[in-house]
């Protein structure tokens, strides 16, 4: 039993430094076309790395160390999420365009990876919360990164869309209703996985800027939407008066 837990540790340290070279390979390929300056260069790489290092992190903090294949879905879609990253900040330096192809064909398989990752724990049975809790991290943080360069052709506004996870686990630390389960919700799960899809075709260089601002609209609402009855749901549960026990 302790050689297996020993290998599955192990297992678990390799996909952390595979995940971890992975992402300084593609940042560092990306770069080598962006024409920034050595610092931005560095600046872009460091920014997908700090992406990646949210999965890393999640991992590594396991106790026991474990990882699964559904793990490593998700680590590939945080290396490709790093890579966003790198190309979001060399946008930001003037060296890329905000909507490039480079960008879309990274964008576009970590999003669609969204719905395998979760496929792929089922089949092996190897589903857990400290899974779900991977995958729903480096969802919000691919989103953050796609809501950047769309903020800066749109407005604003549009980072509210990576942005809004964020605000509800702030707003559940002056709130201790909101830290409470939420049951299970179809309508979260198309809300959320329409998110990333949004941002992806909004991204498309050839997509006109208006359609792309009525696309990534209709997809905030609906998230707000969402946060919307969470946060009720919670508030109900929070109200419920609770059941008192009888004296033995």
């Amino acid at each position: 039993m302790h050689r297996m837990a020993s290998r599955v540790g192990q297992r678990a340290v390799l996909d952390v430094v595979v995940t971890v070279l992975g992402c300084l390979g593609v940042g560092i390929l990306l770069v080598q076309f962006g024409g920034a300056s050595p610092f931005g260069s560095a600046a872009a790489v460091i920014s997908g790395l700090t992406l990646v290092s949210v999965g890393v992190v999640s991992v590594a903090r396991r106790r026991p160390l474990f990882s699964t294949p559904a793990d490593r879905v998700t680590l590939t879609r945080a290396v490709l999420g790093g890579g966003c990253a790198t190309i979001v900040v060399l946008a930001l330096l003037g060296a890329v365009p905000f909507r490039s192809w480079w960008l879309l064909l990274l964008a576009a398989p970590a999003v669609l990876l969204d719905a395998v990752d979760g496929w792929v724990a089922r089949r092996t049975g190897t589903a857990s919360a400290p899974g779900s809790r991977l995958d729903m991290e480096t969802d919000a943080a691919l989103l953050l990164v796609l809501s950047v360069p769309l903020t800066c052709v749109l407005g604003p506004w549009v980072l509210a869309v990576g942005l809004m996870r964020y605000a509800f686990v702030a707003l559940s630390w002056w709130r201790p209703a909101l830290r409470g389960p939420l049951g299970f919700s179809r309508f979260r799960r198309i809300v959320a996985a329409v998110q990333g899809v949004v941002l992806v075709v909004a991204l498309v260089p050839v997509l006109p800027v208006p359609v792309a601002g009525v696309l990534v609209a209709v997809a905030l609402a609906l998230l707000t939407v969402s946060f919307a009855r969470d946060v009720v749901a919670l508030e109900r549960v929070a109200r419920r008066p609770r059941p008192s026990i009888p004296p033995r």
